[in-house]
C-alpha cells in the first residue's frame, strides 16, 4: 500500500491464566475476588493480534499501530511496563473495568467511540484487529460489533495469516469447521480482522523499544478517561466457577468397544 496502514488494536488485559478465579457478588454486580491484587497479563488472544499488527506495520512503510485497551488504569500501567518493550504502538487508554461479567455491547461501544476519536485516523487505511476469542470476554462478538459500529463492513474472524499484495489488497487466511482454512482476497482498508493464535512467535522484549513506547503510554493513562459499562438490562442470577469432576475405575481386559460406549454414555448424563 503506498502510504500504509492505520492498524487500530482493541485488547484488554486479563487475570494471569495460573491464577485460580473466585466469582463474588458485589453492590455493583459480579467481580472477581482480590481482582486488583491478581497479576495481570494482555488478553492471550489480543496479543497475537497485536503482534500481527506490528509485524504488518514492519513491513508496509508508513503505518501506524494504535492499542485501545478498556481497563483498570492502574493494572493497565503495570501491563504496558511489558508489553511496551514487545512492539512499538500509541497507547489510547480507558479507566474501566476489565472483569469477564461485561456486556459485549457496551465494550464495543466504548472501543468503537475511542477508535473514532483517534486523531489523525484515516479510515481509508484503517485495519481495526482484535481476538476473535477473549480469555475474559469471550462472547465472540466483541470485534463484531466493533466493526459495525465503525461501519465497516469487510470482517473477517478467526484470522490466522494476512498477506499483502502490491495493489494494496490482501489475503487472508481464515479458520472454519473441519480444521480447514478459508482463502479470502480484500480489496482493501478499512477491513476488521478477528484474530486466532496466528503463526508468530512472542517478539522478544527490547528495552529501547520500551523507551519509546512509555513516552506516550505513561501520558496516555494520565488522560485515560473513566468509563462505566452499561448493563443493559443484564442481571446476573448467580456466579460459581467450575466444578472439578473426577471419576476414575481401573478395569483390565475389555474390549475397546464397551470402554467407548461407557463414555459416551457417561457424557450423555
Amino acid at each position: 500500500m503506498r502510504n500504509g496502514y492505520h492498524i487500530v488494536v482493541c485488547g484488554s488485559i486479563v487475570p494471569d491464566p495460573l491464577q485460580t478465579l473466585e466469582p463474588i457478588e458485589t453492590p455493583g454486580g459480579p467481580a472477581l475476588k482480590n481482582e486488583m491484587m491478581l497479576p495481570a497479563v494482555l488478553d492471550p488472544w489480543a496479543s497475537h493480534a497485536l503482534y500481527e499488527a506490528a509485524n504488518l506495520a514492519s513491513k508496509v512503510a508508513g503505518s501506524k499501530v494504535w492499542l485501545v485497551s478498556v481497563a483498570p488504569k492502574a493494572k493497565l500501567q503495570q501491563v504496558m511496563m511489558t508489553v511496551a518493550q514487545k512492539v512499538s504502538f500509541e497507547l489510547v487508554a480507558v479507566d474501566g473495568p476489565a472483569s469477564g461479567f461485561g456486556d459485549a455491547y457496551g465494550v464495543a461501544a466504548i472501543l468503537a467511540d475511542e477508535v473514532q476519536s483517534i486523531a489523525g485516523l484515516d479510515r481509508s487505511r484503517l485495519l481495526v484487529f482484535g481476538g476473535w476469542e477473549s480469555a475474559s470476554r469471550g462472547a465472540g462478538v466483541t470485534m463484531q460489533l466493533v466493526g459495525e459500529r465503525l461501519g465497516i463492513a469487510d470482517q473477517f474472524q478467526g484470522v490466522d495469516q494476512i498477506t499483502t499484495q502490491a495493489d494494496g489488497s490482501f489475503e487472508v487466511l481464515e479458520r472454519i469447521e473441519g480444521g480447514r482454512h478459508q482463502v479470502s482476497m480484500c480489496s482493501g482498508p478499512p477491513a476488521l480482522l478477528g484474530w486466532a493464535t496466528g503463526n508468530l512467535p512472542e517478539p522478544r522484549n527490547n528495552p529501547q523499544v520500551g523507551m519509546a513506547n512509555m513516552r506516550t503510554v505513561m501520558p496516555a493513562l494520565q488522560r485515560a478517561k473513566a468509563a462505566a459499562l452499561a448493563g443493559s438490562g443484564l442481571r446476573f442470577l448467580s456466579t460459581t466457577p467450575p466444578k472439578q469432576q473426577r471419576q476414575t475405575r481401573i478395569v483390565k481386559n475389555r474390549p475397546v468397544e464397551e470402554i467407548a460406549q461407557e463414555i459416551v454414555e457417561w457424557i450423555g448424563k
